[in-house]
């Protein structure tokens, strides 16, 4: 066999690997989105105050600062691990790990 096919035979078969892989990674990349759909409308629904179906970015600061304050459990400002290893989602019921 000539090296020049040999050498095109190789380069489909890279690139041929390449495109299974990349649709593989693709399909798992949607299952993750999709498997996060229901936890984003239920932090769309916590964020928007409006309730205007959309998050501005004021609703979106607003939300991330009072989960930051509640999270600060000492109130110094920061948060260290013992506050984020108890990090705990609001809900409209509650709070959920």
């Amino acid at each position: 066999m000539p090296k020049g096919r040999l050498l095109l035979w190789t380069i489909e078969a890279v690139f041929l690997t390449g495109t299974v892989a990349g649709i593989a990674i693709a399909a798992d990349n949607t299952q993750k989105v999709e498997a996060g759909v229901p936890a984003t409308k239920q932090l769309l629904l916590l964020m928007d105050t409006d309730k205007n179906g959309k998050v501005s970015k004021q609703e979106f600061m607003n939300f991330m600062e009072a989960e930051f304050n509640r999270l600060d459990v000492n109130h110094d400002g920061e948060l260290d691990v013992h506050e984020l290893t108890q990090l705990q989602v609001r809900s409209k019921g509650g709070y959920h790990r």
